[in-house]
């Protein structure tokens, strides 16, 4: 029935003479001594991502502690560098109006109601999602801790014992969310990334049970585009399906359009389904506020009566302790914000951008990215230099997201730029320096001439 079944790890390879069975004679990938004798299981886990369990144990851009930030400038160890490895896009993390709003609410309400939303919610919680309803033009808004937690909790609720078709490039955590699923005996159908044609050959198939839910991304977490939303809803109306849709990288940046928006992006940053005019019909969507708003929450939009029925059947709602009570003031403070100047900060991430895509195409440089969106993608010819190539940014001052294997296939194995409204137009001029200087050094894919 399609279902997909989660890979043990697979064992190391066994030195002959030695027992399969002992973990203890396993070489520890990281090279680090074990806590207990029996801990082979996790060296076998470990080499099943070897690469990011290298970079991680030896990379000064992996699992780094950053001691100070100055703006988008951070000091690790004694190196100050420009940071574009932040995904707060709108730069809402600096913002002294946001930040000063903190403190109110701090007195008003402590650091940390501890109910359960179901016992009790702080008024904010009302607030927040009847604002949002209004922003999205959405049905309704639900308000949970993290997106995380909504794949988790609601994808199994949605899909019962039906069919989960998932975007072969669908974020991890939503991988694990249909993982859930499975467990409780959905089956798991993979159809080729934004490729509405293969999952309409699928769901013409009746082998694949009802409750149908079709899961993806809305703008990709590395390449930075957006699917054919349109096609994808279609799809899902004439096939009595529910299309679920992650924008945690849209929500804030992209919104709807109008003749005197102030850049590509649109306005109001509401949601990748306003910027392409996709109604919610059928459809839940998914976003966060860590991101765009700097806020440790998530969102989805929905009919009344899902979220009524999510109030008793989604674990977070019933269970989890709610988001700190700063994350919710910001979030309000960020609402108030976006509001009055969100599409000036908008326009300001837009030209950055701009400018860094500009220098990539005049310098030959390729990226995935075809949309504009802050999220620029660089990936490397040759993958095994993906160590090499992030010590030299960092040597530079340039501190970027490391793209290494399994995080990117090895075919796109690189690195990833995001550029926020709070990197100053130097620290976009010093990236495009090193990047110019990198580019002379190593093997990076290049433009085909047609899109040069």
């Amino acid at each position: 029935m399609g279902r997909t079944v989660p890979a043990r790890p697979p064992r190391a390879p066994v030195t002959p003479g030695l027992n399969a069975t002992n973990d203890a004679a396993l070489p520890s990938p990281n090279g680090k001594p074990r806590r207990r004798q029996d801990d082979g299981w996790l060296d076998r886990w470990a080499l099943t991502v070897s690469d990011l369990t290298r970079l991680t144990n030896t990379h000064p851009m992996m699992d780094a502690i950053v001691e100070e930030q100055r703006g988008r400038r951070i000091r690790i160890g004694d190196r100050w560098l420009a940071d574009f490895a932040s995904c707060n896009y709108l730069g809402f993390d600096l913002d002294e109006e946001i930040i000063a709003s903190v403190p109110e609410y701090l007195a008003k309400w402590g650091t940390h109601p501890s109910w359960s939303r179901l016992l009790g919610n702080p008024r904010m919680y009302p607030e927040i999602e009847e604002q949002m309803t209004e922003l999205l033009h959405a049905p309704d808004v639900l308000v949970l801790p993290t997106i995380t937690h909504i794949h988790t909790s609601v994808i199994p609720v949605l899909v019962g014992d039906g069919t989960i078709f998932l975007d072969g490039r669908a974020h991890k955590t939503m991988y694990d969310g249909a993982m859930y699923a499975a467990g409780h005996g959905a089956s798991i159908v993979r159809f080729r990334h934004n490729d509405p044609e293969h999952l309409a050959e699928l769901l013409d198939d009746a082998m694949y049970p009802s409750p149908r839910v079709i899961a993806m991304d809305g703008v990709n977490s590395m390449t930075g585009n957006a699917p054919d939303l349109a096609a994808f809803s279609r799809l899902a109306t004439e096939h009595h399906c529910l299309l679920y849709v992650d924008d945690a990288h849209g929500f804030g940046l992209i919104g709807e359009r109008a003749p005197d928006e102030a850049c590509d992006y649109g306005t109001s940053g509401n949601s990748v389904f306003r910027h392409l005019g996709v109604s919610y019909d059928d459809a839940v969507l998914v976003a966060g506020f860590s991101k765009s708003y700097s806020s440790l929450l998530a969102f989805m939009s929905l009919t009344t009566p899902l979220k009524d029925a999510l109030k008793v059947l989604a674990p977070p709602y019933l269970y989890s302790g709610p988001s700190p009570v700063a994350s919710l003031a910001t979030t309000l403070a960020g609402l108030e914000v976006n509001r009055r100047r969100g599409d000036l900060v908008r326009l300001d991430v837009w030209r950055k951008t701009e400018r860094v895509l500009d220098a990539m195409r005049d310098l030959g440089i390729h990226t995935p990215n075809t949309s504009g969106h802050p999220i620029i993608e660089i990936p490397l010819a040759n993958h095994a230099e993906i160590d090499e190539v992030g010590r030299y940014l960092f040597e530079h001052g340039i501190y970027v997201t490391m793209a290494a294997y399994p995080l990117a296939p090895k075919s796109e194995v690189g690195f990833r730029i995001q550029v926020t409204a709070a990197n100053a137009d130097d620290e976009i001029e010093e990236l495009i320096a090193v990047l110019t200087s990198l580019k002379e050094r190593f093997q990076l894919e290049q433009l085909h001439p047609a899109t040069a």
